[in-house]
């Protein structure tokens, strides 16, 4: 990825700015996604830079809580991102934290430096179909011909993220073959499934269970969480199933293994 030392482009050029927010989950679980989503975007027309000084949204700790750290991290990345012309996320829920829960974190002109970064703050779908929506788009179809799709709850709930990633995989010629319990939480919810682990478990035997019923070989989802708690799930109830991300299947480069399965030697 190109990167830069500070808030600022380290690149040049025509096209729109966009410095991309990685993740915490993405960089130290699965690279291939960020790689994927600079990839989509430089391929889009974006000048693509990754502030080196980013950190985690501040989720984990505001879920449980600790409103005050909360708080301390949402200002690290307000500094880091606020000169950019576009943020992008690949994560629905760590998208929802910047653009909803910042301006309710935090106060006075800080209040103000969290909303004006929330409206330039975007999840990956969404500013491909929405923000470039003259973006061409490669056929992929070659790789998955058909998907099942599910919606994490954040990017359904708090940034309506729905249509946008059926429309780039259709227009990528791939059909997605719909959960008959679409909207329904695949039981990770970030630390909910620490808390409530039997729950949790049974809430992703369901949806393991409406994915494999729509003869789909492999889920796709928007936000890594989701994909990793249901991939280990499947590991261990032999529930055989692939799972991407939606910037790798969009991507069309599928080299690395499917979530959860370990390097190819």
């Amino acid at each position: 990825m190109t990167a830069a030392t500070d808030a600022q482009p380290a690149v040049t050029g025509e096209g729109p700015a966009v410095a991309l927010f990685v993740t915490c989950l993405v960089d130290l679980f699965r690279p291939e996604v960020g790689f994927a989503t600079l990839r989509l975007l430089e391929d889009s027309g974006c000048r693509v830079y990754v502030p080196r000084s980013q950190t985690c949204c501040g989720q984990p700790g505001y879920n449980n809580g600790d409103y005050e750290g909360a708080r301390a991290i949402a200002r690290d990345v307000i500094r880091s991102f606020e000169a950019a012309e576009f943020v992008v996320v690949p994560s629905g829920s760590c998208a929802g934290m910047l653009i909803h829960h910042y301006p309710k974190l935090l106060e006075g002109i800080w209040r103000e430096r969290a909303e004006a970064l929330a409206e330039r703050t975007w999840e990956l779908t969404t500013f491909l179909s929405d923000v470039l929506p003259g973006r061409a788009s490669a056929p992929v179809a070659g790789t998955l011909p058909a998907v099942a799709y599910h919606d994490g709850c954040a990017g359904l709930r708090e940034l309506g993220v729905r249509d946008q990633p059926r429309r780039l995989l259709a227009e990528g010629g791939i059909a997605v073959r719909e959960l008959e319990q679409a909207a329904v939480c695949c039981g990770f919810g970030g630390t909910f499934c620490a808390k409530m682990p039997a729950i949790s478990a049974k809430m992703a035997d369901d949806k393991l269970r409406d994915a494999v019923k729509t003869g789909a070989d492999t889920l796709v989802a928007g936000d890594l969480g989701c994909l990793l708690a249901l991939a280990g799930r499947a590991s261990r109830e032999g529930v055989a199933l692939s799972f991407r991300h939606v910037a790798e299947v969009l991507d069309g480069r599928l080299e690395a293994p499917p979530i959860g399965e370990g390097s190819r030697g």
